[in-house]
């Protein structure tokens, strides 16, 4: 029969560490915050409130951006797109208005800063810290000593090692191999045979110094080039944008706008002068002009000319705008059968003259 290996209990029944042991795998949160969040008017707001804090305290590693700063941003996932919010919901495990109204809450009271940016920028949370739970550390007093020789050891012989005690660190973690050997400094054979070199200084291992073949370069040096390399060209764009706006608005001008307003002034001239009476005589003026010949006088028609044809077509086309009589109607009564000049074989001509000016003053915004 197989023997099963038993399985490691995931909670151990004591509540002290044992010697030897350290905690590990934990996280800290201020009491200030476990007050707040815990509170009345907390629970006010919704009974949920130190769930999501807890659950963003939580959160898979995946959504943090640095230490104390979530962000949450839309992925797809099974060919469909899922927004940063419905992450947010996902994560803190509670519905879409209880997470505005906890996340909402918190950030008044100023637990989280919340930051919800456009154009796929996301959701960005920050973790703030109560302003009881941070202390101030006491600055160590570097005493100065003489420089040793390379041939001799660091330490002294007869003393023991400085051990520093000033204060706990945040972090308990010591699966991390520290940089001072755990059984002493080395002995004095050892140090004589090499002398040991200083190790490049943190800046130089972030940006490089020139000993590392690494050169630096200036921030105000990058944007100066950056300047230089990319003005011309963004003002010829501009430049070049700002010539097309102006030839758009000017040929708006000279093929709708101006034409339009010209229209609409004549229009309302002709309103004043028709309210003032001064239209009136006018129109009946070219009324009885159309008239001619219904007294029983014939009028001897003929032929038109082009130009004769085009003043007819802009006489309909003026008493449709002034009248709202029809190009067929005006037609009709200058007919030949009618009395008047305009024979039979020249209406079809008048006609297309006179829809074409109308269709021309329509596409230049007429009325």
């Amino acid at each position: 029969m197989a023997v099963s290996a038993l399985k490691a209990p995931r909670f151990v029944r004591r509540t002290q560490l044992l010697v030897g042991e350290y905690r590990k795998n934990f996280r800290q949160i201020d009491n200030e915050v476990m007050e707040v969040i815990t509170s009345r008017e907390a629970d006010q707001v919704t009974p949920l409130m130190s769930k999501v804090y807890l659950r963003l305290v939580s959160a898979p590693a995946r959504f943090w951006e640095r230490e104390g700063v979530l962000r949450f941003e839309a992925e797809w996932r099974d060919e469909s797109q899922i927004k940063a919010w419905a992450l947010l919901c996902e994560v803190v495990g509670v519905a879409s208005a209880t997470a505005s109204k906890a996340l909402r809450w918190m950030h008044d009271q100023g637990i989280i800063g919340y930051f919800a940016g456009k154009n796929g920028v996301g959701i960005r949370i920050f973790l703030n810290r109560a302003a009881n739970s941070i202390g101030t550390r006491a600055g160590k007093k570097i005493l100065e000593f003489s420089p040793a020789s390379s041939r001799e050891p660091r330490a002294s012989q007869n003393e023991a090692a400085f051990t520093d005690s000033f204060a706990d660190l945040e972090a308990s973690e010591t699966e991390v191999n520290p940089r001072a050997p755990e059984n002493g400094a080395p002995d004095e054979k050892t140090v004589g045979k090499t002398s040991p070199e200083p190790g490049p200084t943190t800046r130089a291992r972030e940006v490089g110094v020139e000993g590392a073949g690494v050169t630096v370069i200036p921030v105000e040096e990058v944007v100066r080039r950056l300047k230089s390399e990319l003005e011309p060209a963004l003002q010829a764009a501009a430049q070049a944008a700002a010539r097309r706006e102006h030839e758009r608005t000017r040929e708006w001008l000279e093929s709708r706008g101006l034409p339009k307003a010209a229209r609409v002034a004549q229009r309302e001239a002709y309103n004043v002068l028709k309210n003032h009476g001064v239209i009136s005589n006018a129109a009946e003026r070219a009324r009885a002009d159309l008239e001619v010949g219904r007294n029983g006088q014939a009028v001897d028609a003929k032929p038109l000319s082009e130009g004769e044809l085009k003043e007819l077509a802009e006489m309909c086309l003026a008493m449709l705008e002034t009248h709202g009589q029809s190009v067929d109607a005006t037609l009709a009564e200058i007919s030949s059968e009618s009395g008047g000049c305009l024979l039979p074989e020249d209406a079809p001509r008048a006609r297309a003259l006179a829809e074409s000016m109308i269709r021309d003053n329509d596409l230049r915004g007429g009325v």
